[in-house]
């Protein structure tokens, strides 16, 4: 049975490497010696941090730029302007907050019944045929001609407008 020891400095003796009893002797046991670690380095400052995977020391600076006024309003895109506007209008935050929860609720459900219907044999190639179908089918009617398309854009404009319940 071969045991082998660590001694303090960083080095591994084989106790294997003696020859057994009838063979010629050595005068030492083998020895490997492992390179030393190199020393942690010196935090003289409180402010200093040291990134783990990376060793990289990083140390904060005195001298800080002004921060400016122009760069502490940061413009909010159109779209997230006219939500914040729609939700302070809404009286009933609560069952809007409900209705958001269900519809998440009915998304992940449909997410799932989805998936096991996709793992059927049949159904997933019927069903891409059935959706290609429906697509080419709401293309022709809504998008090809103009004054179809000025027909639909009104009929989301409306609708949009509905939800919202803006008279814009």
């Amino acid at each position: 049975m071969a045991s082998l020891s660590i001694s303090s400095s960083s080095t591994i003796i084989n106790s294997r490497a003696s020859p057994p009893p009838g063979q010629a002797s050595f005068s030492s046991p083998s020895c490997i010696s492992l390179p030393m670690l190199p020393p942690k380095p010196l935090q003289s400052t409180t402010c200093c941090r040291k990134i783990a995977r990376r060793n990289v020391l990083t140390r904060a600076t005195e001298v800080e730029a002004p921060v400016t006024a122009e760069a502490e309003t940061t413009e909010l895109p159109e779209i997230v302007k006219t939500a914040q506007e729609a939700w302070e209008k809404v009286e009933d935050k609560y069952a809007i907050g409900s209705l958001a929860f269900a519809a998440l609720v009915a998304l992940w459900g449909s997410t799932g019944l989805i998936s096991a219907i996709d793992r059927l044999p049949l159904f997933p190639g019927v069903f891409e045929l059935v959706g290609i179908g429906y697509t080419g089918w709401f293309v022709y009617k809504n998008l090809i001609f103009k004054p179809d398309r000025e027909v639909l854009f009104q009929k989301v404009k409306d609708t949009y407008r509905d939800i919202l319940g803006s008279s814009s």
